[in-house]
């Protein structure tokens, strides 16, 4: 270009942005748990949905454990809701996985809690073994599907603004959202120092392997809590003073209070029939 040419003025436009990573978006944070979508579980305030979720929970461990009519009820409340937020089954049933150390335990209780004996295809079990396994189950995996309902349909920072807004000691949610934070950090500090293994020739194939994964725990170690302490002295040299200011003021209406209500109080009218019946 000539040196009369008129230059073009640089705009906003012109200068190129970043794009977030796969998975973040304005926010800057999302979980694996978290499915994106626009529904009206979606749309609700977090704290109406930690609050539902809360006192769901709750009726159902107050549930008699021989009201098994009951539970096969509440399974159909949270398909109605996994339905109502759109959440594919397969997405649900896959994170349920979580509990699996839960069944294991439930399966083992037939056979060494004390009682009455009984025989289940050509086993001699106990009866009260029988009742505490189905009770572990059932109300355990209502209790696991609430809480990954609850994590498909709401993002990690909306979890944290809405249990500030339920109004839990700040300093637990200011370390919850640190431990959720720094977790990912150390994650991917681990990713990294697992590529650099395998790329200069290591495989822990066995024991003799496990010094070098004790040394590179060790040094994982190290580096987090200098760069924890790093963190800490850049958040003081920005006028950090142990609180967190509130930027989004999350508010619920009388409408959207209702609606995360229906789910505990259908369970609740179970949860009294269960009783009374």
């Amino acid at each position: 270009m000539g040196a009369g040419a008129p230059r073009k003025p640089t705009t906003h436009s012109d200068t190129p942005r970043p794009r977030p990573a796969p998975g973040q978006g304005a926010a800057g944070h999302a979980h694996k748990l978290y499915r994106h979508g626009h529904s009206p579980v979606h749309d609700l305030p977090p704290h109406c949905k930690l609050a539902a979720v809360f006192c769901f929970v709750v009726v159902v461990v107050s549930t008699p454990r021989e009201a098994v009519w009951a539970f096969g009820l509440y399974a159909l409340l949270i398909a109605g809701v996994t339905a109502l937020a759109r959440i594919p089954a397969a997405f649900l049933l896959k994170r349920l996985l979580i509990e699996v150390p839960f069944v294991a335990f439930a399966l083992l209780m037939p056979f060494v809690v004390p009682g009455e004996q009984t025989h289940v295809l050509g086993l001699s079990v106990s009866v009260p073994g029988l009742w505490g396994a189905w009770n572990v189950l059932a109300k355990g995996t209502l209790g696991v599907a609430a809480s990954v309902l609850l994590a498909s349909t709401t993002e990690l920072r909306s979890l944290l603004l809405g249990l500030q807004r339920l109004k839990l000691p700040p300093l637990l949610v200011q370390i919850a959202s640190f431990m959720i934070r720094y977790g990912d950090v150390i994650t991917d500090e681990m990713r990294r120092m697992s590529i650099a293994r395998r790329s200069r020739g290591f495989e822990a194939r066995g024991v003799r392997q496990w010094g070098v994964l004790a040394k590179s725990a060790g040094a994982l170690f190290i580096r987090s809590y200098e760069r924890g302490e790093r963190v800490h002295l850049a958040m003081v040299s920005r006028g950090y003073t142990g609180t967190m200011p509130v930027i989004d003021e999350v508010t619920a209406s009388r409408t959207q209070w209702a609606y995360a209500s229906a789910l505990p109080l259908l369970a609740l009218a179970v949860c009294l029939l269960g009783w009374t019946v």
